[in-house]
């Protein structure tokens, strides 16, 4: 299978173009003349995660952890994402947390787990599930949990227009799902820990 040349600058320029007279507009309009520029650039800084493996972040770890092995969190990790179904955003919250078998990661690096992930086309669920066997598979901790909250553009700026109501998602691994004490454990400390 050979690999398709990705659309070039002045492509995804034109494209943009074609919205803008689709729309009902005249993209050679004093107001709209960079938008077809600036659309584009935006969209490569947005969709930044396909240029990337989220894995690869999680490489570094830390084996003098001092005999910690309870569960390491980080909370309130902004997600910003893409509907791939409206090309819509989704804007929430992840909350992250593995239980350490023998090594830890910086925790810049949870959050940028999030973020390769999310910079992409995406659905909440897949989004979620794509986190946690990241870390379960690179880490191998003893368990994993992540939770995403957010809130679809496709859901209230149009079709059913529900402003407010928001999305919850969940993977658990390992022990954080297996053991019920861990898996209280961790949803007390994502709801509740400050």
């Amino acid at each position: 299978m050979s690999e398709k040349t990705p659309p070039t600058q002045a492509e995804a320029e034109a494209a943009v173009r074609t919205l803008i007279e689709w729309a009902g507009d005249d993209p050679d309009r004093e107001g709209l003349l960079d938008t077809p520029a600036r659309v584009a650039r935006s969209y490569k800084e947005l969709f930044a995660g396909y240029d990337a493996d989220p894995r690869e972040y999680l490489e570094r770890t830390f084996d003098e952890v001092g005999g910690y092995d309870e569960l390491v969190i980080l909370k309130d990790i902004r997600v910003v994402s893409f509907c791939e179904h409206h090309m819509l955003p989704f804007l929430g919250k992840a909350h992250v947390g593995y239980l350490p078998s023998n090594r830890v990661v910086g925790i810049s690096k949870l959050a940028r787990v999030v973020h390769g992930f999310a910079r992409r086309l995406q659905i909440q669920e897949k989004l979620t599930a794509q986190i946690a066997e990241a870390i379960q598979e690179v880490l191998q901790p003893k368990g994993v949990g992540v939770v995403v909250i957010s809130e679809h553009s496709c859901m209230t700026m149009r079709g059913v227009n529900t402003p407010g109501s928001r999305l919850t998602t969940s993977s658990l691994l390992g022990e954080v799902r297996d053991d019920p004490g861990t898996r209280q454990e961790f949803f007390d400390l994502v709801r509740n820990g400050s």
